[in-house]
């Protein structure tokens, strides 16, 4: 019996533990999000103030979709933020979880996270479904607000190192315009005629435009490797 009830307390301790840890980082991330939001509308609108003196045909905009997304439009790019409700881990082989920051606390073996993708404004706005977007990098937050950055390499963004990355409003500005920055210098390359010189009826009536370009593709950092203490 006492085997019985050691098992069932331990059972307990664990879920109570992953339970609890679980919900701390749901609000870190939750709260570092509605930071990013209100850092991307000012972002936006002091953007909007300097565009408006060039070139008043030049859109930029804040939109907010839900509670866990938001986008950025500007000229013909979107950027759609997103923060995932789930709290993760990561596979053990990822080079994160073998640094001894992680190893020493079990709950740091958890992250909330968030995504930011870039799609071509037009595909969002004529609902074409079969064009791509790309996603340009993911913040990883943890119990203790640290965080850990993955992206495009033109991003060009060293924040790999867990252990001395604290959440701040510096950081969050940066990743929002370096993703902007990378989206801006992506250009759009038309597709091969081989490719769109035979549709079918189907493609026709489903497309708006047959012969969409796309983005000539980001380039993503997975070779980089973090630091491990």
């Amino acid at each position: 019996m006492e085997d019985r009830e050691d098992r069932i307390e331990t059972i307990f301790e664990g879920l109570r533990q992953k339970s609890t840890t679980k919900q701390a980082i749901f609000r870190n991330t939750k709260s570092i999000f509605e930071q990013l939001r209100n850092s991307s509308i000012e972002l936006v609108e002091n953007l909007k103030q300097r565009i408006t003196e060039v070139d008043s045909n030049v859109v930029i905009e804040y939109r907010s979709i839900n509670e866990f997304e938001f986008h950025i439009k500007f000229s013909g790019d979107l950027l759609v933020f997103v923060m995932h409700s789930n709290v993760i881990t990561l596979p053990e082989d990822h080079e994160l979880m073998k640094s001894s920051y992680v190893e020493e606390d079990f709950r740091r073996r958890f992250f909330g996270h968030i995504m930011a993708y870039n799609f071509m404004a037009d595909s969002i706005k004529y609902n074409r479904l079969n064009d791509p977007g790309y996603l340009l990098g993911r913040v990883l937050i943890n119990i203790e607000n640290h965080f850990y950055l993955e992206g495009v390499k033109q991003l060009d963004l060293n924040y790999n190192d867990m252990a001395r990355n604290a959440i701040n409003e510096k950081t969050l500005r940066l990743f929002i315009e370096s993703a902007m920055i990378a989206s801006v210098n992506n250009d759009l390359m038309a597709p091969d005629v081989d490719e769109i010189r035979k549709i079918t009826v189907k493609q026709k009536l489903e497309e708006q435009q047959v012969s969409t370009p796309q983005k000539v593709g980001f380039s993503f950092s997975y070779q980089r490797k973090p630091n491990v203490y």
